[in-house]
């Protein structure tokens, strides 16, 4: 369902460390904005009833329903976009504004 890689993963330990949400799962959520374009959000959270739980990269992920089918096949990255600045990005095949990275 999701993926998470492990410059991904290595950041959200950062992270919850930082926050001492250590306990936590990673909540992702995407919803789809009237124009067809997604808005995604991440942040820790408790489980609630009918979450789905993955585990990727050792993380421990919950999707709610709504969300899961439109993050299935996702990844979710850590990457530097410009000089020193990272951030998280979402590769998600569901998205029609996501292209797929070239092979090149």
């Amino acid at each position: 369902m999701i993926k998470v890689t492990p410059e991904a993963a290595k950041q959200i330990q950062i992270s919850a460390q930082q926050g001492k949400t250590e306990n936590l799962a990673l909540r992702i959520a995407a919803t789809k904005n009237d124009d067809g374009s997604f808005h995604y959000g991440i942040g820790f959270d408790e489980n609630k009833e009918g979450d789905i739980p993955v585990t990727s990269e050792g993380i421990k992920i919950i999707v709610s329903p709504i969300s899961a089918d439109l993050l299935k096949d996702t990844t979710l990255d850590f990457v530097e976009l410009e000089p020193g600045k990272n951030q998280f990005i979402f590769m998600n095949p569901n998205d029609p504004d996501y292209t797929a990275p070239s092979d090149n």
